[in-house]
């Protein structure tokens, strides 16, 4: 179980191929909204909500049945977000959620700012989404179901992909698997 914020104690307790379960706060953003974020921090302007120790999770939930917070919730590709990332992991950022793999440059950034690549299951939008306790959207508006939301989540499951240490979780099932051959 980690909990949000985190801080770099925590983030450096993971290694890649643990599974987590988040309780807390997190964020969602998606391309338009990384964009937005990544001008306004070239500006020098305030982003929509402090990211230092906070995860950002790469959805766009669909909307809410009566009675839900939220609608599907399943993660996006992450690579889409991977020039991006660098800059809100020295901003603080300590994790992200998403699904697939990530570049060299976020990788290394990870290992720089002591953060954490967290994987969703693909797929699996309606289950991930009985996690999310509430939502509301905090930026972004005109971006529909790509607008910044805020989620309350509890015991949301991801697995660590990629750590603060430089671990490959896809790497290291790549080797293994290559060994059983």
């Amino acid at each position: 179980m980690i909990q949000t914020p985190l801080d770099e104690r925590a983030v450096l307790e993971l290694r890649a191929g643990d599974a987590v379960a988040i309780s807390g706060v997190i964020y969602s953003a998606r391309d338009a909204a990384h964009l937005r974020m990544s001008v306004a921090l070239e500006r020098g302007e305030a982003l929509p909500f402090d990211v230092e120790g906070q995860i950002i999770y790469y959805v766009g939930p669909t909307p809410a049945k009566p009675g839900q917070p939220v609608g599907s919730a399943g993660p996006t590709t992450s690579s889409r977000m991977d020039r991006f990332a660098p800059a809100l992991h020295a901003a603080g950022l300590r994790a992200t959620i998403g699904k697939g793999y990530r570049t060299q440059p976020v990788r290394d950034a990870l290992v720089e700012h002591r953060s954490v690549y967290l994987a969703a299951l693909g797929g699996s939008g309606a289950l991930l989404s009985r996690h999310i306790r509430s939502a509301s959207v905090i930026a972004y508006h005109d971006l529909g179901p790509e607008a910044v939301h805020r989620f309350e989540v509890e015991a949301f499951p991801a697995i660590v992909v990629n750590d603060a240490y430089g671990g490959d979780l896809y790497e290291q099932a790549r080797a293994e698997y290559a060994l059983v051959q």
